[in-house]
């Protein structure tokens, strides 16, 4: 494991205690790094919006957002009994969990998953979603990448949770309802990008962060103008 990678992770996840930050772009980067840094061949975030239903808010690639989606449609899947239990779920083998949520297995299996384990992301008694783990090949997973990985995400947590007040609830609805709609000009972006281009949406995805990055642009004002042709935004996409 990268030493140096792991601190900086946890400086930058710490960091928006007192930033203000684009909780779009601070989702993915818990979900990359967990890849990149742990045993994982995909990672996605759940979290719940004002009403307590869960969305989907970051994936690591296409694949595992589209089989998180699958999870919320049916109802069922080792995510969302971690949210409702506050609990971990890990499961070594799903090939062994068929009974259990047979339709979540058939699609892992499609897209190429053999485990997973799904962490709260929970402060005290409040659980305001899930970080999720997919792993191709069944087996253990490695007990210290899990101990970091809930690490990150108590963290990634207690920066959402900032507002230690009568009102840090109020003040996550707000966060999350922006992101939520956020989310939806992403993806009306991404779509737009990657017909335009000829890319997938995933390489879509990389080109509208990363030149939201350079332009030190939040993601979702880069979304919205790319969507509305409202402002020229030269070399994106190249």
């Amino acid at each position: 494991m990268d030493q140096q990678l792991l601190a900086k992770t946890f400086v930058e996840l710490a960091d928006n205690l007192v930033a203000d930050f684009d909780l779009i772009d601070f989702l993915r980067l818990l979900t990359d790094r967990c890849v990149s840094m742990l045993d994982a061949s995909a990672a996605g975030v759940l979290l719940a919006d004002r009403d307590g239903k869960l969305r989907v808010m970051a994936a690591s690639d296409e694949q595992v957002r589209l089989l998180e989606l699958f999870q919320l449609q049916n109802d069922e899947g080792p995510c969302l009994q971690c949210f409702h239990t506050g609990v971990p779920v890990i499961i070594h083998d799903l090939t062994r969990e068929v009974e259990r949520w047979p339709r979540f297995v058939t699609a892992a299996h499609r897209c190429g998953f053999g485990a997973v384990q799904a962490l709260p992301m929970r402060l005290r008694d409040e659980t305001v979603g899930a970080l999720n783990l997919f792993r191709a090949a069944p087996g253990p997973f490695e007990p210290t990448a899990t101990l970091i990985a809930q690490a990150l995400a108590d963290v990634a947590t207690i920066s959402l949770l900032q507002q230690r007040t009568a009102q840090r609830s109020t003040v996550l609805n707000e966060q999350l309802h922006t992101a939520l709609n956020s989310r939806v000009l992403i993806e009306q972006a991404k779509g737009k990008l990657a017909e335009r281009q000829g890319i997938d949406m995933e390489q879509a995805f990389s080109a509208l962060r990363g030149y939201a990055r350079a332009h030190n642009r939040r993601l979702a004002d880069v979304a919205r103008a790319f969507v509305d042709d409202s402002e020229p935004l030269a070399g994106l996409g190249a």
